[in-house]
């Protein structure tokens, strides 16, 4: 029932930025999350907002870089991503997880979450 899509700039110099947005379709609940595939790190959590309280945590290497809101349309959430460094490059995911009181940092379980089909996001030296 729940869709999610992920659109977005691909590709940026150090320092520069990028934004992703994730769409959602169907009832939302819980958490949305992003994570990340890169060369050093299978998956990596990035950044995860409640859709409840609006609590948002974020992974410790995007601390202070990458910020994620929900925009006026209220299925659309917006992952922000400023002062971009080359280890920054990876595939990023966007998961619709069900559970009211998701925990930060772990993947939720396939049946519990929705998961985008992630895109590519390069940045260069």
């Amino acid at each position: 029932q729940v869709q999610v899509v992920e659109s977005g700039g691909g590709s940026a110099l150090a320092g520069g930025s990028l934004r992703r947005s994730c769409e959602v379709s169907g009832p939302i609940r819980g958490c949305i999350a992003w994570f990340r595939r890169g060369t050093r790190i299978e998956r990596e959590a990035v950044a995860r907002i409640s859709t409840r309280n609006t609590y948002i945590s974020y992974g410790n290497r995007v601390k202070g870089r990458f910020t994620i809101s929900q925009d006026k349309a209220k299925n659309i959430f917006l992952l922000q991503m400023t002062s971009l460094r080359p280890e920054d490059t990876a595939i990023y995911y966007c998961a619709a997880d069900s559970r009211r009181s998701c925990q930060f940092g772990i993947p939720p379980p396939s049946h519990l979450a929705t998961w985008g089909r992630g895109t590519q996001v390069t940045v260069s030296s």
